[in-house]
């Protein structure tokens, strides 16, 4: 990753952009797999695909961590709610024996 005060082009710009957007899509690739291993794990333990606590607990992590970072709060948290809520819809599947 290059240092941003060397960058001077959009071009390159552009091109560190796209090489970050390419690792946040893997990331969240690997967070998929994890809901996976949870979807599992809830299985094994007769755990249902959302639990509330969680939820509220994941989401306020986001906010802390954006907040920390010098981010929005607020916009990171719907992020993770949308985030949170797909990955329970994931879940839920899975649990009922279906997958995309």
């Amino acid at each position: 990753m290059a240092n941003l005060d060397d960058i001077t082009d959009m071009t390159t710009l552009r091109a560190e952009i796209d090489a970050l957007d390419r690792d946040l899509i893997a990331l969240f690739a690997r967070r998929r797999q994890m809901i996976d291993c949870a979807a599992r794990i809830k299985q094994t333990q007769d755990l249902p695909a959302r639990i509330d606590w969680r939820v509220e607990e994941v989401v306020m992590n986001a906010r802390r961590n954006a907040d920390a970072a010098g981010l929005d709060p607020d916009l990171f948290e719907a992020i993770w709610r949308r985030l949170v809520d797909a990955a329970i819809e994931q879940e839920d599947r899975q649990l009922k024996g279906s997958r995309p």
